[in-house]
């Protein structure tokens, strides 16, 4: 049985009125947006507001991030067909779904085991394929091997992890909230050789990055 054609018009009027007319144009990020069904990576009774410009709660003190942010953290990482992707702070699976619908090879790392489990649950309904979820601490990945070409942090940090800056590629791209508790700014680190190229892409809102290089429980 094919989708509700109402989830399939909204998905396309949300990438051309929220994501393309911002800015966002890589046609890789916007194909993909077009294709991943957003609403089943929400909380049942919140799958009408799917498509709509804003975050929504999906449980345990976690959001999924606005379609526009998604598609701009997506874009600033200049993900390719074949790109080794690592993702933190997987929560309900759907950045991770994009990467995957592009064609990365995704791991994403979640701190929060229901999480994990929902974003495992939701890639598998939603039939995404090439993502390897881990339960763990995002600034602490002994089970995590580099380089990656890409890295999506979606929590911020008050700095910038140089445990995850040493798994990015030569050439490779990351994306990552950096601020305090209240406003960040949307970050994206090129690195080029030993070198780290920082551009900064306007204030953002995340949750805190948990872990030894991000604010601790307390």
């Amino acid at each position: 049985m094919g989708e509700n054609i109402w989830y399939t018009a909204q998905r396309k009027q949300m990438v051309e009125r929220q994501i393309g007319m911002r800015g966002v144009s890589d046609p890789l990020v916007l194909d993909a947006m077009r294709r991943v069904p957003r609403h089943l990576f929400v909380p049942e009774n919140l799958q009408d507001d799917a498509y709509d410009d804003c975050p929504l709660p999906i449980g345990h003190g976690a959001t999924i991030s606005q379609p526009y942010i998604v598609g701009l953290m997506t874009a600033l990482i200049e993900p390719k067909p074949g790109d080794r992707v690592l993702e933190v702070g997987a929560g309900s699976g759907y950045q991770a779904a994009i990467l995957a619908e592009i064609g990365c090879k995704v791991t994403a790392v979640e701190r929060i085991p229901e999480l994990s489990d929902l974003a495992e649950e939701n890639l598998k309904k939603a039939d995404v394929k090439n993502v390897t979820i881990i339960t763990g601490n995002g600034t602490a990945l002994p089970e995590v091997e580099g380089p990656f070409d890409g890295i999506i942090i979606t929590a911020a940090a008050p700095d910038v992890p140089p445990s995850l800056t040493a798994l990015l590629a030569d050439g490779g791209r990351m994306a990552i909230p950096v601020g305090d508790m209240d406003v960040q700014v949307l970050t994206c680190i090129h690195k080029k050789g030993d070198s780290l190229t920082v551009s900064h892409h306007g204030a953002v809102r995340f949750v805190p990055l948990i872990g030894n290089e991000g604010w601790s429980h307390s």
